[in-house]
């Protein structure tokens, strides 16, 4: 859970977010994003924070629409 607590005030940092992942966390930004994105998916982070979890998972949604388009617009459907 410590992620979604990261993921509700880390632009309140004085560094950018993949320094302070790698502050927080000793791990990559691939790293941190995949562990995220697999919380995202259980109750339990629905549960413990439910604003930031819809959030994380209307962006996420938001960029496979737009990736689907554009790999729709390179195909010439």
């Amino acid at each position: 859970m410590d992620l979604l607590d990261f993921e509700r005030s880390w632009w309140s940092e004085d560094q950018p977010k993949d320094a302070a992942i790698a502050d927080h966390f000793g791990l990559t930004t691939a790293e941190y994003f995949a562990q995220l994105h697999e919380l995202i998916e259980s109750d339990e982070a629905l549960t413990h924070d439910p604003l930031v979890v819809r959030r994380l998972r209307r962006m996420r949604d938001r960029r496979r629409r737009e990736r689907m388009g554009e790999v729709a617009d390179d195909t010439g459907s």
